[in-house]
């Protein structure tokens, strides 16, 4: 009450009670503080005056973030007249705009029809089944944006409904008899292969509607406490199940024999601060979609389904909404470089971790995540294998595996979701792959095996490299480019590593002792053949004693030139 007036809020998410207090019977002056709720939804008797701000708070899905926004917009003409219509129905009243009539005027006469508000995943979809033409062509009363088509195919994409070429996929047929949201849909297909039918029945019912529980702003910290034995440590959406599963067992009496009427029930749950409109709603929903499951004989499971199961589900219809831990409290990296934040009233015992995925991202004075759940990176490639960007990193050599290894780096619309990961190159780029194995395995010589050839051809080439430094010459020894043509020439397009080296090698070398041994004359260059080691002896005799000589061209090196190893005893004569 302020000064002989008595001032009440309105708007949805009040509680029942709380909205319908606006419609008591009083004897003072009301003020009443109402949303666009009271525009057209109900009509608040004896309103005198209307004072309209000319605002409202206008849902519209960002096809740039992908994120439904809940964003203060001006109200179209017929919004401001219906506003108007508030008062004077039963006495004369009067409606005061806090906007001049320049501005009025200059506002678009109607308000944006939902089409051209929402994602138009669920359309294409119904469409895309029903085949009545190109979606593109089609004679909308409000024709959408193509950016607006072109977004629901993208979302359909997402959820494997429709394949690149935007055709439906087997799972997109199968999503188009389900008559409900596309992602609710993917998360129930999903749920039936992964035996947690049962469970997502129930989160998918209370997704679609309004939470149950209240929270009203006189008792909010005794809300919070009736609440808190909902709340699990790690996910809202197991959160939903402990709701669900203490609903049933309340209304049975809490295990006793004694079944608690609708009264005492309804009771029961006002304590607890749970809406009792909104329960009946949420059984209805769940009701509604085991009908749909029962239709088409798709059995529960009856095992209760692991967190893995249950969240690996929720992920296949929300793979844009995941995201990670970014340094500031509460704050994450989403897809396509978006940031959000947890919700301030996230029904949870502790923080999230590193990684989450949210029921749904809204923007209203910042980009809040509602229903958030833990999740492992892991699950995400299990689940969106099919949109990974994948690059491939640093393939090189590597001794041990005998096999050209790369590191692979996956990303998720941005968000890299695992790096550094050891994968065969070949699996990617076979050619590739058997270009590095002969370069650094075959010529250089780093491929470790029990094979003949390998070790005869290296000692060839030391005995070449042996005769550049007698010579004092670099130009006796092929380049490495002809010894790798050579293996390039004999090996087979699929030899790519050490195993399938030896694979063929096996078959090849059967009556072939000297398969891929080189020779000496192979190795050298011909203007060089005439170099040879009788000219560069071994040992030199000095007074008689036979002295080791060795051969170095390294100018600049002390050791450059002819060496003669001089023993001790004939150092003095």
């Amino acid at each position: 009450m302020t000064r002989n007036a008595e001032v009440l809020p309105l708007f949805a998410r009040l509680s029942q009670a709380e909205q319908d207090r606006v419609f008591d019977s009083h004897g003072g002056r009301r003020i009443v503080l109402a949303t666009n709720v009271a525009e057209t939804s109900l009509t608040v008797p004896g309103i005198r005056y209307v004072i309209d701000t000319g605002t409202a708070r206008v849902k519209r899905y960002s096809f740039r973030s992908k994120v439904e926004q809940l964003l203060v917009e001006p109200v179209s003409q017929a919004a401001a007249n219906q506003r108007a219509g508030r008062c004077g129905r039963v006495a004369n009243g009067i409606c005061i705009r806090l906007y001049d009539q320049k501005d009025f005027e200059g506002r678009p006469r109607f308000t944006d029809p939902e089409i051209l508000r929402s994602s138009l995943a669920g359309v294409i979809l119904r469409m895309k089944s029903l085949h009545p033409g190109v979606v593109d062509d089609f004679p909308f009363i409000d024709p959408p944006s193509k950016r607006a088509i072109a977004d629901g195919y993208q979302l359909l994409n997402e959820l494997g409904a429709v394949d690149d070429d935007n055709e439906l996929t087997p799972m997109g047929q199968e999503l188009a008899r389900l008559p409900l949201d596309p992602r609710v849909g993917r998360m129930i297909l999903e749920a039936r292969e992964r035996g947690a039918l049962a469970e997502v029945l129930v989160i998918a019912s209370a997704l679609s509607l309004q939470d149950v529980r209240d929270r009203p702003m006189e008792l909010q910290a005794q809300a919070d406490q009736q609440h808190a034995k909902f709340d699990d440590e790690k996910s809202e959406f197991a959160g939903y199940l402990r709701l669900w599963e203490w609903l049933g067992t309340a209304r049975g009496g809490h295990g006793t024999d004694h079944k608690l009427s609708n009264r005492q029930y309804e009771q029961l749950l006002r304590q607890n601060f749970i809406n009792v409109r909104r329960v009946r709603e949420w059984r209805d929903v769940h009701s509604q979609l085991l009908t749909v499951v029962t239709e088409h004989k798709w059995r529960l499971n009856d095992k209760p389904a692991s967190y893995e199961q249950l969240h690996k589900t929720m992920l296949s219809g929300l793979l844009g909404n995941i995201g990670m831990k970014l340094e500031e409290e509460d704050s994450y990296l989403g897809a396509r470089g978006i940031k959000f934040h947890r919700h301030p009233g996230a029904h949870l015992k502790k923080r999230p971790g590193k990684w989450v995925v949210a029921a749904e991202l809204v923007e209203t004075t910042r980009l809040f995540a509602r229903g958030i759940a833990n999740i492992e990176p892991q699950w995400v490639e299990e689940v969106a294998g099919h949109l990974l960007k994948k690059q491939l990193l640093d393939p090189h050599w590597e001794k041990k595996a005998a096999e050209v290894v790369s590191l692979e780096r996956a990303t998720l619309y941005g968000l890299v979701i695992y790096s550094g990961r050891r994968v065969p190159f070949a699996r990617f780029d076979m050619q590739g792959a058997r270009e590095i194995f002969i370069r650094q395995g075959l010529v250089a010589g780093e491929w470790d095996t029990k094979l003949p050839f390998p070790v005869a051809n290296q000692k060839l080439v030391k005995q070449v490299e042996e005769l550049e430094h007698k010579s004092r010459r670099q130009d006796v020894l092929v380049d490495e480019e002809l010894i790798y043509a050579f293996y390039d020439q004999q090996l087979p397009k699929d030899v790519y590593s050490g195993a399938t080296f030896e694979r063929w090698y096996r078959e090849a070398s059967r009556g072939k002792p000297d398969l891929l041994k080189l020779t000496r004359d192979e190795l050298m260059r011909h203007e060089a053949a005439g170099i040879t080691s009788n000219a560069f002896p071994k040992t030199l005799r000095l007074g008689g004693v036979d002295c080791a000589a060795t051969y170095l061209h390294e100018p600049g090196d002390p050791r450059d030139g002819l060496t003669v190893a001089v023993p001790l005893f004939v150092l003095n004569q």
